[in-house]
């Protein structure tokens, strides 16, 4: 589903989805396809939803255009270094 699709349908709230297609331009992904996984009238529980995410699971809010995330790259190195 489009994201002006999911505006339209939730107006004005917080909405679970998962990123079906997205394309990467610079440190930003530009999400163009979702699958609604449910809508989030609670701002505590959205946040609490959001917390909880994995993957390509988001909670975004319909008030904005369109879907954009910034892309950080953690650099860290595990175990010893000898």
């Amino acid at each position: 589903m489009k994201w002006d699709e999911v505006r339209k349908l939730y107006p004005g709230q917080f909405v679970k989805v998962e990123i079906l297609e997205s394309e990467i331009r610079g440190n930003k992904k530009y999400v163009t396809d979702v699958a609604v996984i449910k809508p989030i009238s609670d701002k505590k529980e959205a946040t609490q939803e959001l917390i909880n995410s994995k993957g390509d699971t988001v909670v975004y809010h319909t008030d904005n255009e369109e879907i954009v995330l910034e892309i950080k790259n953690i650099k860290g190195y595990r175990g010893i270094v000898q």
